[in-house]
């Protein structure tokens, strides 16, 4: 695996929020050590906003080191307060395993975890296999002794929670930072982990793994921050207008990611595609010169859209994501396949008709009434007499058309179009 400037890498593309120690590049570069990073499974998908770490993990595996992809199945059933201003629901066993699942499934996508990796070969861990298995006494002597309540009120992710009365801090979610930093403990001791990463709201749990490591051990562990990803309102990255924007092709389709990263304003296309691309850094700059002097060519953020949405569901359906958006900006979706058009299919309206009317033939107007299309037959047309009204990309001209299992398209579709982008589909039922 090739090794690369990690320093550069990381600071060029501002991906370094804090750092413990001003040493740590020194050190990095002098030998491969083991990092890590832990993901809660809060549900049985990562979503967009953990992105900025999966990419960070492979970055340093890419410089040689082992990334360490930590699933919380015990920090999971406690719940991080970080970045949070109440209190999170806990999620039953049940819930968590199959949590665990699908987000070990992913982590793959983004970390070699094959021996062909060599002394940087990924590995997965679930910190239930350490923490469950504690005595509440072991962790109150082994662990709570080397803390004192002052300086974990100190924390921002808790001090945070004591200036809001009305929701405050249960014990539970103050002992997070505590059990976070027993992991840190554990893999120091077992895998030599001397590296954490995080988002910045992560800053204090971080450090109270590095001070726990420090006075068990007597030796030394390091953290970065990375930065917190933001859209250009300061509003939290990663939500569509239909909530979360999710890994899992189930829960948010390929199509979906592309057009999500499509949608990045202006003066965040850049930046994102620093953090979640590993383009050089000239063609960085030349899309960022063509945002700033092009913008209404989108070059940033059809590259963007392209390359995270290979990074997540592979290169084919990163083409036919490109494809269909191709397609439907431009009246030619007619000339998608069946794959293309169930991709497109959850963001145009759709509704169905059975294959019996079809035989029997439909109305073209009485389908563009029942689509919405149009509002009444004289509007219909009007369209059809101006061009405007077509069917699979072929304008329509006879007001009295209809439609029979000829016009079905490959996978079950008739795409109705009025005007350049106002679509509706068919499903054949």
């Amino acid at each position: 695996m090739a090794r690369f400037d990690l320093e550069h890498e990381l600071t060029s593309r501002g991906l370094v929020a804090q750092q413990t120690d001003e040493k740590l590049f020194s050190h990095l570069s002098t030998a491969p050590t083991s990092v890590y990073c832990g993901f809660d499974p809060t549900a049985d998908s990562l979503h967009v906003g953990n992105l900025l770490m999966l990419c960070t993990l492979r970055r340093f595996q890419l410089a040689g080191h082992r990334p360490i992809a930590l699933a919380g199945g015990a920090t999971g059933m406690v719940g991080d307060p970080g970045g949070r201003s109440e209190e999170r629901n806990l999620l039953s066993v049940d819930q968590l395993a199959a949590n665990l699942v699908g987000i070990n499934e992913q982590l793959g996508r983004f970390l070699d975890f094959s021996s062909g990796a060599g002394a940087a070969q990924a590995i997965q861990l679930d910190n239930a296999t350490w923490l469950q298995p504690m005595s509440v006494l072991t962790y109150l002597r082994d662990i709570g002794k080397h803390f004192t309540v002052n300086e974990m009120v100190a924390k921002d992710s808790v001090k945070s929670r004591f200036e809001r009365p009305d929701q405050g801090i249960s014990y539970t979610e103050f002992s997070y930072m505590l059990l976070q930093a027993a992991d840190f403990l554990h893999l120091y001791k077992n895998f030599d982990c001397t590296v954490q990463i995080g988002g910045s709201d992560q800053w204090g749990n971080i450090t109270a793994g590095t001070s726990l490591i420090r006075k068990v051990t007597g030796g030394h562990a390091s953290g970065i921050t990375m930065p917190l990803v933001t859209k250009a309102d300061g509003t939290k990255f990663g939500k569509s207008v239909g909530g979360a924007v999710w890994l899992d092709a189930n829960k948010t389709s390929p199509y979906q990611l592309y057009q999500f990263f499509m949608s990045a304003e202006d003066q965040m296309a850049p930046a994102y595609l620093r953090y979640f691309t590993f383009l050089d850094d000239d063609e960085l700059s030349h899309l960022e010169v063509l945002t700033n002097e092009q913008p209404h060519q989108r070059a940033a953020q059809r590259r963007l859209a392209k390359q995270v949405t290979a990074l997540v569901h592979g290169d084919e359906h990163a083409g036919r994501a490109e494809q269909a958006s191709i397609a439907l900006f431009s009246g030619t979706v007619a000339s998608l396949d069946a794959a293309s058009l169930r991709a497109i299919s959850s963001d145009v309206p759709t509704s169905s008709v059975t294959t019996a009317s079809l035989s029997a033939g439909l109305s073209v107007i009485d389908l563009a009434i029942t689509a919405g299309l149009v509002s009444s037959k004289a509007e219909a047309r009007r369209s059809i007499e101006q061009g405007g009204l077509s069917v699979n990309d072929l304008r329509i001209d006879d007001a009295d058309a209809t439609l029979g299992a000829e016009d079905v398209k490959d996978g079950g579709f008739i795409i109705l179009r009025k005007g350049k982008r106002q679509y509706h589909l068919l499903t054949i039922e």
